[in-house]
């Protein structure tokens, strides 16, 4: 091994015999049939002590009969790629750089070969201790060279790249195949998509295809920390926090000392997916940022990107709390971005063509996306309303002019029920915004909607929504007197309407209470580090003034308990849920919890 301070070039190496005659011959024999040197350069290539003016002057003369080195010296070359040459000498990693250069130049057939050398070097070397023929331990190698030889990687890479144009193509495949297990430790992972992210910097062509791969993995984390287990594990790391403390003081100044470890979670999924998500809100911001200034094009190109891959993954993807917070990040940048967004997440949902869930799963996405961006001006909230209200009318419309009596059918109207719910939602974080500074405009911006009309149709939306939203939505349009829901909630609480749920052995009737299983796709961030990047832009909801706090009329207490049981982050348990973008795994899963939202303060019997 290398030893600080000592100058191999210099001075003579320990071992300095060397058997066997010269590549160029060695060549020749093993040509001829007599391969004893060639074995024996093979094993003195493969040396673990190898030192560095060995490896210098064995890659001066393997490229100075690299033509001759085809697929016949496949074994050979695989040993020179396993020399130990990052974070050797400068001279060392010149020399090999060379050598790569002149191979892949000379023999493209070993460019994968190349390829996959280089990526196996984008994670820290683990540290494994035998004894007795047992591994005891495999913990990260926490080397403080780590980013002078990521640097030495891509160097090397970029090198392959100005000589084979065509790399990119190998490339992205390789770096696919290489990608840590999701359960391997954060600096791990931290450490690939850091170094995937920034091969995009000089190889631009692979970025969207690196996004994908990269949210991709995140998107499996997100699912396995499910939010009330997130915020279990918080609980108890702090009730077990203060039960330490009372007994060990020295906490504090532990603590204090690193602050990293007070800053990690205690879910161990949340932890590596909050590390991740560090890291890619950092790429999007230097991406966009030039100088400290926004690049309109560079933000332009990576939000195009970023939206591929947000309607091929994420959008598809159930219950995920914090992966779709990179588009929230971005779009922070400029509102017109934001309001890109919106404009393509409208179309989604007034698209007929678009599968059924997706279209749904829009109409959440645009509501959450409207209630919780501090960066949208109440000019494109309103302009967002019109729409969907408009769009609802008319749904309205053309179920009133049939011949048929429209009922409450999930599998048919989802895509008309949360957009009412998308509405209503939007209406309960922004109504405050909206009637600030002119009252009397306000008003009449709110009556002009005809939100009387949305809740008293045969579809009858209010019985659909989720408890929690209905009754903070009708408290709000009672305060303002803008349409009164209560009567069509005590009716519905006093009969419980049939729920047509159609299936190809025929239609059946439920009595669920949640048909839409609605989540909100940016309910409160968890994650400790990354979510300084969003606390900023984040509309947080703000307790009800008195009064605005109008209870219910009696009634509604079985309801009641649904509610509470939604804000406390478990959906009521009833059959046949409809999931709003089912996934993979059980279509039956319950929606996470949605903390943060209206609380239900204000349903007290009369």
């Amino acid at each position: 091994m290398e030893v600080d301070g000592r100058d191999f070039l210099n001075s003579p190496p320990v071992k300095t015999v060397r058997f066997g005659g010269t590549v160029v011959e060695t060549l020749a024999k093993h040509k001829r049939g007599d391969s004893g040197d060639y074995e024996l350069l093979k094993h003195q290539l493969a040396d673990p002590d190898i030192k560095d003016a060995q490896i210098i002057n064995w890659l001066q003369e393997f490229r100075s009969c690299v033509t001759q080195l085809t697929k016949d010296h496949e074994q050979l070359i695989y040993t020179i790629l396993r020399l130990p040459w990052v974070g050797r000498s400068q001279a060392v990693v010149e020399e090999y750089m060379a050598f790569l250069s002149n191979l892949v130049s000379a023999q493209t057939v070993y460019l994968c070969a190349c390829l996959k050398m280089v990526v196996s070097h984008f994670t820290p070397k683990r540290v494994t201790i035998c004894e007795g023929g047992v591994d005891i331990s495999d913990s990260d190698d926490e080397d403080e060279n780590l980013p002078r030889n990521f640097n030495q990687c891509h160097q090397a890479l970029q090198l392959i790249t100005k000589y084979v144009p065509s790399t990119s193509r190998f490339l992205m495949p390789i770096l696919t195949e290489n990608f840590p297990f999701v359960q391997k430790s954060s600096t791990t992972l931290e450490c690939y998509v850091h170094n995937l992210l920034r091969v995009t910097m000089y190889i631009p062509a692979i970025r969207r295809d690196v996004l994908e791969v990269i949210i991709g993995k995140m998107l499996k984390l997100d699912v396995s920390a499910a939010r009330s287990d997130i915020e279990e594990a918080e609980e108890n790391a702090v009730l077990n926090q203060r039960t330490e403390e009372g007994l060990f003081d020295m906490d504090e100044d532990m603590s204090a000392d690193h602050p990293s470890r007070a800053a990690a979670m205690a879910h161990p999924v949340a932890d590596r997916l909050d590390t991740l998500m560090a890291v890619l809100m950092a790429y999007i911001k230097d991406v966009c940022h030039v100088d400290g200034s926004l690049h309109v094009e560079r933000t332009k190109d990576l939000y195009r990107d970023l939206l591929s891959v947000f309607d091929k993954l994420i959008l598809p993807t159930h219950a995920s709390c914090h992966v779709q917070y990179t588009l929230f990040y971005l779009c922070s940048f400029r509102v017109a971005l934001a309001e890109a967004f919106l404009d393509h997440l409208w179309k989604i949902l007034q698209s007929p063509s678009q599968p059924a869930v997706l279209r749904q799963a829009a109409a959440g996405y645009l509501g959450s996306f409207l209630a919780r961006a501090k960066f949208i001006p109440v000019l494109t909230v309103r302009a967002c309303l019109d729409l969907l209200l408009s769009w609802i009318h008319c749904y309205i419309d053309s179920q009133d002019s049939g011949d048929r009596q429209a009922f409450c059918d999930i599998s048919l109207h989802g895509a008309f029920y949360t957009a009412c719910q998308a509405a209503f939602y939007t209406l309960i974080f922004r109504h405050r915004a909206m009637l600030q500074g002119n009252m009397k405009k306000g008003l009449e911006y709110l009556q002009g909607l005809n939100l009387e009309r949305v809740v008293m149709c045969q579809l009858n939306p209010l019985k659909v929504c989720l408890p929690s939203v209905t009754n903070m939505f009708a408290a709000i349009t009672r305060t303002y007197q803008v349409v009164f829901c209560y009567t069509i909630i005590e009716r519905n609480n006093r009969h419980v309407l049939p729920v047509v749920r159609r299936s190809a052995g025929g239609d059946s009737v439920t009595t669920n209470t949640n048909p839409l299983d609605s989540f909100f796709p940016f309910d409160p961030y968890l994650l400790k580090r990354s979510v300084q990047l969003i606390e900023p832009l984040y509309q947080v909801w703000e307790e009800l003034a008195d009064t605005e706090l109008l209870p219910s009329k009696t009634g509604q207490q079985g309801s009641r308990e649904d509610e509470d049981d939604f804000l406390c982050g478990e959906t009521p348990q009833t059959e046949g849920i409809v999931g709003m973008t089912p996934s993979s795994y059980d279509s039956s899963l319950h929606s996470p919890s949605c903390v943060g939202s209206p609380p239900l303060t204000f349903q007290r019997p009369l």
